[in-house]
């Protein structure tokens, strides 16, 4: 999502970093550069206005232009005020001190309620959380369908009564009895799945408002497309005047949206953004961290996200053993088959690096090669092997490649370079985990 504005951020800040001295006229030209970056992303201009003039009364004070690195001060400044567009600090969720903790989802429909729902009550479960679902569009039997389906999928219990000429008091009446059941079974959250129009009409607000009396939620969550940028700003304001919302997620932030629902929406509701959507999948919903988004903008990465979705991913007994597989040497094709596996939990290779510092130039570098495809190809490949071959890959003769080769659709070159690449990363990875390998490491960071 934050690709382009990225790239130039880092032609601008790369600019000012490469200057010994800077002025005022210098920052005020390459705050003219990422102004326009700022609108072309879609940022509300009112919030483009303010944000420059913060950058701009801090960037040409005498303590950074007299500073001995005044373009890494202004750099400093500039993620400093993007954390705080976005809210500066992680804001959770607030869980009742007396369970259950009630989650009211609100929103229109296609923005992906009911889906983030579901990531939502998976999310709590591997926290050791006990969630009940609460179909509460009983007018729609496909709404109630759906989320019966994904409280299958996950085993998590979801309450439903149907009723296609519900009134607003039946409504509250369903939402109530959720709750009490909720309360009465032990339930540690309890989520709301409310009704959704095409639209905000009186009708739906009436109702959102009732069903809020009634229930009295710990959080009231927005759930906005962020593909539809500054309507999404929009809406959320008109929601949170007349509902009050207490948090907004935001949902397919991995399509092509531009970003600015992301940079404006804490700026102009006051309402802080608590999850992101970043994919289709039910495990694709991420804790939204002000300050690790604005590494990410700039292309500093954010390794923390990284290490805590690999902490979720791979056990530490997973890792462990990797590590000393490597260390001894005993690392085979079928060690490098379930590493592949692995990285494919953590998400795209484009989400990875761009969790990376530098993940931006390695995009650039392998952009058009298909490295997803292709690791596509190498696990067919390796799939195509008995296990023996997996395990000792001196014994893969000529015949044996030509078998590989027809079993995974490729040729025997494509054999002949997957065990090449196999070799140099064995080499490689014992390298880095050798004595002087976060010296090596460093080294290489330091070079992108």
């Amino acid at each position: 999502m934050f690709d382009a504005l990225s790239d130039k951020f880092e032609k601008v800040l790369k600019k000012l970093r490469g200057q010994g001295v800077l002025t005022e006229q210098n920052i005020t030209e390459a705050l003219k550069d990422v102004r326009f970056a700022l609108l072309e992303a879609d940022v509300n201009f009112k919030i483009v206005k303010e944000f420059i003039e913060r950058v701009r009364q801090k960037a040409i004070g005498q303590e950074v232009l007299q500073s001995l690195t005044p373009g890494h001060q202004v750099v400093k400044i500039v993620w400093d005020e993007l954390s705080d567009m976005m809210g500066r600090e992680r804001s959770g969720l607030a869980l009742n001190s007396q369970p259950p903790t009630v989650v009211m989802m609100v929103g229109l429909q296609g923005a992906g309620k009911t889906t983030t729902c579901g990531k939502l009550a998976r999310l709590f479960k591997q926290q050791g959380k006990r969630v009940l679902l609460v179909a509460a569009d009983p007018r729609r039997p496909a709404a109630g369908e759906q989320l019966s389906a994904l409280g299958r999928d996950l085993g998590i219990d979801v309450y439903r009564a149907d009723q296609t000429q519900a009134s607003q008091s039946d409504v509250v009446r369903i939402c109530r009895a959720g709750v009490e059941q909720g309360r009465e079974q032990g339930f540690d959250l309890v989520v709301l799945d409310t009704g959704g129009r095409l639209h905000i009409d009186d009708e739906l607000m009436g109702e959102l408002v009732a069903v809020k009396a009634a229930v009295a939620p710990q959080e009231v969550l927005l759930v906005a497309d962020a593909m539809t940028g500054q309507d999404a700003v929009t809406m959320a304001g008109q929601f949170d005047q007349k509902i009050g919302v207490t948090g907004i997620i935001l949902t397919k932030v991995e399509g092509d949206a531009r970003g600015g629902a992301v940079l404006s929406i804490r700026a102009v509701t006051g309402k802080p953004i608590k999850f992101l959507g970043v994919g289709e999948k039910l495990d694709a919903l991420e804790p939204f961290h002000p300050d690790r988004m604005a590494s990410r903008i700039l292309g500093m990465g954010d390794v923390l996200s990284l290490i805590e979705k690999a902490q979720e991913s791979i056990s530490r007994e997973q890792a462990e053993v990797a590590q000393r597989r490597l260390t001894s040497n005993t690392f085979t094709l079928e060690d490098f088959r379930a590493q592949l596996g692995q990285m494919g939990r953590l998400g795209s290779l484009d989400q990875i690096l761009g969790m990376l510092p530098g993940g931006q130039k390695l995009k650039s570098a392998i952009e058009g090669d298909k490295p997803e495809r292709e690791m596509g190809r190498v696990a067919a490949m390796i799939d195509s092997m008995t296990i023996r071959e997996r395990r000792d890959h001196t014994i893969i003769n000529g015949s044996r490649k030509k078998r590989i080769a027809r079993g995974s659709g490729v040729t025997v070159q494509d054999v002949n370079r997957l065990i090449k690449q196999f070799l140099s990363a064995k080499k490689l990875a014992k390298a880095m985990t050798g004595a002087g390998g976060r010296r090596h490491l460093a080294q290489l960071m330091r070079s992108m």
